[in-house]
């Protein structure tokens, strides 16, 4: 610019300013140090407006390891081993052998063992799937003018989508609470579309696993799987769930081989009445069971039984006759109740 055409624009004033974005709509802002309170709270309230629409009141969580496969997979060729809630393969090293290296000696001890853990494991998998879709059958059946006990998982592959897809099968709503992590865990095809959630905080995914759960069942898993039970677990033993929940430990074999929760009792760490916190458990129809009598002796039951009260102490024409404060004002805020 020449010192004419400075002199100019002084004379002329300022170019007119375009507007500015609004708060909410700064990306700049929002993806910011100074906008991550907003973030957080995004990943509260935008759940639960969806949990609201589509009236889910309850759910029933599955935990378990991102690795196992079903068994017509497990049984392939060659079974690839992902690191959990990752996209990224193992190297060919590590890869379960198929049946014709076994057979012609080429395969490694580490892909021997690989290939046998992909087809034990994979019972897991098709028993969390059998699971899932008679605890699915038997919620449609309860009734309520809101979804009961719906089936949640992590999102991803392994034992959360056959979570998800034996609820599926049964043709239930079902819940995908997915972390956005370096590696993408891709949702699996069977949550439904309006349920399938993605997080940038774990922490705020761990209060949606335990916000809404009437239950829980841990099967077999790793690092993850062990932070969410013991998660859960601490809630419960320090009364902080404001609910009863029935907590099933899936798989008694593996689950024993991995912890040794009796040397926290004769150790002092944990009290012995701590070890009625959960039960274990190790085939679908038992689990169910245990599943059902606790839903229904622990929620439907009371739940029947305050019904009935209301309707018998409601006012002739009330407008919230039958309708319990936690159905019109939503979960979170009947906890707020006296």
């Amino acid at each position: 610019m020449t010192a004419g055409d400075a002199e100019q624009a002084k004379k002329n004033g300022p170019a007119p300013l375009e507007r500015a974005p609004l708060a909410y709509e700064n990306p700049a802002f929002l993806n910011s140090a100074d906008g991550r309170l907003i973030r957080v709270m995004a990943e509260y309230s935008e759940p639960l407006a969806r949990f609201r629409r589509e009236r889910i009141q309850d759910t029933v969580v599955f935990f378990g390891s991102a690795r196992f496969r079903g068994l017509e997979e497990a049984e392939g060729a060659l079974e690839l081993l992902e690191n959990s809630y990752a996209a990224k393969t193992a190297s060919s090293a590590e890869q379960p052998a198929s049946p014709e290296e076994i057979a012609s000696g080429k395969a490694t001890d580490l892909q021997r063992k690989r290939a046998v853990a992909a087809v034990e494991m994979a019972r897991y998998y098709e028993d969390a799937r059998r699971l899932a879709f008679l605890l699915t059958n038997w919620a449609k059946t309860t009734s309520s003018r809101r979804n009961r006990f719906v089936v949640t998982s992590g999102g991803g592959p392994g034992i959360m989508e056959a979570a998800n897809r034996g609820a599926y099968e049964a043709g239930g709503k079902t819940i995908g609470l997915n972390i956005r992590l370096p590696f993408e865990q891709a949702p699996n095809p069977y949550i439904t579309p309006a349920l399938n959630f993605e997080f940038h905080y774990f922490f705020m995914r761990k209060l949606w696993f335990a916000y809404l759960a009437k239950a829980l069942v841990v099967f077999p898993g790793g690092f993850g799987t062990l932070d969410e039970m013991f998660e859960i677990l601490t809630l419960a033993q320090t009364h902080k769930l404001a609910k009863k929940i029935t907590v099933l430990v899936y798989g008694s074999e593996y689950w024993k081989r991995v912890l040794n929760i009796e040397a926290l009792v004769n150790s002092g760490a944990i009290s012995p009445a701590d070890l009625e916190l959960f039960q274990f458990v190790d085939t679908p129809e038992q689990a169910f069971e245990l599943l059902k009598q606790g839903l229904t002796e622990e929620h439907l039951k009371p739940e029947a039984a305050a019904a009935k009260q209301r309707d018998a102490r409601a006012p002739e024409g009330e407008l919230m006759a039958g309708v319990s404060v936690e159905e019109f004002l939503g979960p979170d805020m009947a906890k707020t109740q006296s």
